[in-house]
């Protein structure tokens, strides 16, 4: 991700961008390009955890922290829709889905903000690998046939989430 200048929270709020960009400390920070395999994962997830009765949106900024804001690939949560637009509460779910150019090291970063925040369901989708990890506070799970929530209330078989896309060999 690129880092593009530094600026006061409030500039943050006060300003848009399209697409939306992340404030960590200070920076302004570009998520990075989305590619076909990433947009139809996104959409995808978005619609399995809304026809499971979640409200689900794509693009919304996430305070984490006083001087944190990030935007999830796809949020889902049960309760009324946060005031100013930015969620200040813990979200039921983000979904952070592998983009072309991530580094390690920056979804590592995202992962435990969330984390931090208390946001219960963490995954992280990798499209080209057809691989679904959930993340909590006691560490990393690969998801081999489904992905669940930490209560069991929601249940996505990763075949579905990969339906549409070309098998390996087609690539």
């Amino acid at each position: 991700m690129a880092v593009a200048k530094m600026m006061s929270v409030e500039e943050y709020l006060s300003t848009s961008w399209d697409p939306d960009r992340e404030y960590v400390d200070g920076r302004l920070v570009e998520t990075n390009l989305v590619d076909y395999d990433h947009g139809e994962v996104q959409g995808f997830v978005y619609s399995a955890l809304k026809s499971r009765g979640l409200r689900t949106v794509m693009g919304v900024r996430v305070q984490v922290k006083p001087t944190r804001f990030r935007v999830p690939d796809v949020l889902a949560h049960r309760g009324e829709r946060p005031t100013g637009g930015v969620f200040r509460e813990p979200p039921y779910i983000v979904v952070e889905i592998k983009s072309p150019g991530d580094r390690a090291d920056d979804i590592a970063d995202k992962i435990d903000d969330y984390l931090d925040f208390g946001i219960p369901n963490i995954w992280y989708i990798d499209p080209r690998r057809r691989r679904v990890t959930v993340e909590t506070r006691d560490g990393s799970r690969i998801c081999r046939d489904v992905v669940e929530t930490s209560d069991g209330q929601i249940s996505i078989p990763l075949s579905e989430i990969f339906a549409d896309m070309p098998s390996t060999e087609e690539e």
